[in-house]
């Protein structure tokens, strides 16, 4: 596909996947060593090698080649698979350029974690870095990197902010099975109710049904999801006669603003099989987030969802005052390893060779 990128991480070949997903390697990377590694119950070829790197005060570094004032998904994965044989599970941050993305925790050498961002690209290229190890040492199994077309994520803040997935669900799911690529043409992973319903759905009223149709959906507008997501959904009560309403808002305990809120899919959805997507915006949550669909006191049936997105606004960090003065000057020198640190020169680590002063916005303050 157009726009896809996906790194299989100390890997030995490039192929493609049963997906039809097209995997190359990093063996063009000059940094870290490589490790063979097996989980039970995974067989993918990307979850197979990892590359890690040494625990040390240094940033490690991918940098990709991406198109200006465009979006992309960006997704890292990590599966330990106790690689380095000492059964230390590792605690790492990983970055975005100068932005600090999250801290990876390793908490079951067999389960695989995984990263997502929504980012606008506001240089020619995005850079991937991990660093500060506190626990084991730092490493990486896959990163994907998907172009969006058009207003996708589009918000008012996205030169302020990235967006950082904090949850998408199909609801009324078939099977414990994710959807993503083919079905939908980004590859975003919708996770099944059923696999999470402990977490995800833990309380329905009477009534309440999983259905489901064949009938395509028009799904070419807002976030466009795709059309096998919102062929599922979980409804209260499923039928709805002409002369019946189906009304619905947003419980959050302790908000009431936003419980004010109503669905009314009769009212605002314009056609039956078309997709309707009200939403929040820039919104506190807690921590925990508990939260209910219930019908309004007028309405004849119950609440309808057929999927959800939640993300978290991840300050930007535009870096080291210098960094467009040392990209310029490391272009010179595209054959020398220490020309090929990546990232800025500064945050979240300094570049080996380089000193920079403590400012919000650093600047170098001496080579060697």
């Amino acid at each position: 596909m157009p726009g896809f990128v996906s790194v299989d991480c100390g890997g030995n070949e490039s192929y493609t996947d049963e997906l039809g997903l097209e995997w190359t390697l990093d063996s063009q990377f000059v940094y870290g060593e490589t490790a063979i590694i097996s989980a039970p119950n995974e067989n993918r070829k990307q979850y197979m090698t990892v590359r890690y790197f040494p625990a040390d005060n240094r940033k490690y570094c991918y940098t990709f080649n991406v198109t200006v004032r465009t979006r992309y998904l960006v997704r890292t994965s990590f599966l330990y698979g106790n690689f380095d044989e000492s059964n230390v599970y590792p605690k790492f941050d990983i970055s975005i350029g100068a932005s600090h993305w999250t801290t990876i925790v390793i908490y079951d050498a067999n389960t695989i974690v995984t990263h997502e961002v929504v980012i606008l690209a506001t240089a020619p290229t995005i850079s991937i870095c991990v660093s500060n190890a506190t626990t084991g040492e730092p490493f990486i199994s896959t990163i994907e990197l998907r172009q969006f077309n058009g207003s996708l994520y589009h918000t008012d803040f996205e030169t302020q902010f990235f967006l950082s997935l904090s949850a998408r669900i199909n609801f009324g799911a078939e099977t414990n099975e994710s959807v993503r690529y083919p079905d939908d043409p980004y590859d975003r992973i919708w996770e099944s109710d059923s696999l999470k319903r402990a977490n995800y759905l833990v309380d329905v009223a009477a009534g309440t049904q999983r259905i489901s149709t064949t009938v395509p959906i028009d799904v070419n507008s807002d976030e466009r999801p795709p059309s096998k997501v919102m062929q599922t959904a979980v409804v209260g009560q499923n039928d709805l006669k002409s002369d019946e309403i189906r009304k619905f808002r947003l419980v959050l305990p302790g908000n009431k603003e936003l419980t004010h809120l109503i669905v009314n899919v009769e009212e605002n959805a314009q056609r039956k099989y078309q997709l309707y997507e009200p939403g929040s915006y820039n919104i506190s949550l807690p921590f925990v987030l508990s939260f209910a669909f219930k019908k309004t006191n007028d309405s004849s049936k119950g609440p309808i969802l057929n999927a959800f997105e939640i993300y978290k606004y991840m300050e930007i960090n535009y870096g080291s005052l210098d960094a467009l003065t040392m990209e310029s000057f490391v272009s010179h020198y595209p054959k020398e390893v220490w020309a090929q640190e990546g990232g800025d020169p500064c945050l979240p680590a300094p570049w080996s060779w380089v000193q920079c002063n403590s400012d919000p916005q650093p600047q170098i303050v001496s080579m060697y």
